[in-house]
């Protein structure tokens, strides 16, 4: 099968055509997809650099030790063409969205494998191409939001979302506002079509992260308490000092970004603040509840469909070598808007 992947690791122009065998027989609970669209995330960028480092020792569990190439994309849409034994959620000619593992060769491709457990069928208002571009932003958020955060639906309290624009800040937005039914959402955006994008995705209210966060969160005048912080970008160290500044006594701040910090002495200390990371494969990596991945994904594709919940992608590419390049180089960079994702000519 035709594939973009890579046979070493390094900046974006290891990136190459492959003709690669297709994957065998789907196996288990496991889903033969067809791909439709796919779309490019943080963990990409880093997988592809060979620094990615959430998993110490993530490299010694890659397909590229044994295959000598590696396909990247974590989370697609396509059809079904074949089911394992075990399936009982989808059928043939299925159309679904969703999250494929780092730890197996990804939907850079025309074919790939993924577990059903971390799909649903995609929502019947979006195009695959906008479909790609929810299950790993989407799953990140709600983990960390609802199983790490711990927040619940119609708390009287604030959130702070470090980098309200980009893709998990985006639909962690809507999540909060839809879902748990936050009152208060802010979210930080510096340029005029970001701040105006985070709005979109139901900010109420957008601070400039480049300025002074915890003047301009005093300067808000909240009528509840700031209980949580979710840290989507870096530097995560210089957010935890000023998460810890603006949250309130006993609150809780999740990152999905690494950093090296010390609460000892902090205010995070005083304030007895909790803090959890969120990595979206430590149930894959190390064994957990997947079907609760389904489960969101299915609710996820109802809200869509009610026009509750907004797809966040705003850019669309045809998928070939040169625009993955292009792509990983504006996620690289910091110039992308919420989701991009690339369409299959399959």
């Amino acid at each position: 099968m035709k594939a973009v992947g890579l046979k070493r690791y390094g900046d974006i122009e290891v990136f190459e055509d492959l003709d690669v065998p297709k994957p065998s027989a789907p196996q288990g609970r496991d889903l033969l997809i067809r791909i439709k669209a796919t779309s490019v995330n943080p963990i990409d960028i880093k997988v592809r650099g060979g620094v990615y480092d959430d998993y110490p020792d993530y490299y010694d569990h890659v397909p590229f030790n044994t295959d000598k190439y590696q396909i990247l994309g974590y989370d697609s849409s396509g059809v079904v063409e074949q089911v394992g034994p075990d399936v009982s959620r989808f059928k043939i000619g299925d159309e679904i969205y969703f999250l494929a593992s780092p730890f197996r060769h990804g939907s850079n491709a025309e074919l790939v494998l993924t577990d059903e457990r971390s799909a649903a069928l995609k929502p019947r208002s979006l195009s695959f191409e906008h479909a790609a571009g929810i299950p790993l932003t989407a799953l990140t958020a709600w983990e960390a939001l609802v199983e790490r955060l711990e927040i619940k639906e119609g708390e009287q309290v604030a959130i702070l979302i470090i980098n309200g624009a980009g893709g998990v800040g985006s639909i962690a937005s809507q999540i909060c506002a839809e879902i748990l039914r936050l009152p208060v959402i802010i979210t930080t955006a510096s340029r005029e079509e970001t701040r105006n994008f985070s709005k979109e995705m139901g900010a109420t209210h957008v601070i400039n992260h480049h300025d002074d966060i915890v003047k301009q969160i005093n300067q808000l005048k909240l009528n509840v308490p700031l209980k949580y912080a979710f840290i989507t970008h870096t530097t995560v160290e210089e957010y935890v000092k000023v998460c810890a500044d603006v949250l309130s006594p006993f609150g809780k701040m999740c990152s999905i970004v690494q950093g090296k910090f010390d609460f000892y002495g902090t205010p995070s200390m005083a304030k007895c603040l909790t803090f959890v990371w969120e990595l979206l494969s430590t149930k894959v990596r190390y064994g957990g509840n997947l079907e609760v991945h389904g489960e969101v994904l299915e609710k996820l594709a109802k809200l869509i469909d009610q026009g509750k919940i907004k797809s966040h992608v705003t850019q669309v590419f045809e998928f070939n070598c040169e625009n993955l390049k292009k792509v990983h180089d504006l996620i690289f960079k910091g110039k992308a808007i919420g989701k991009i994702t690339l369409k299959m000519n399959t």
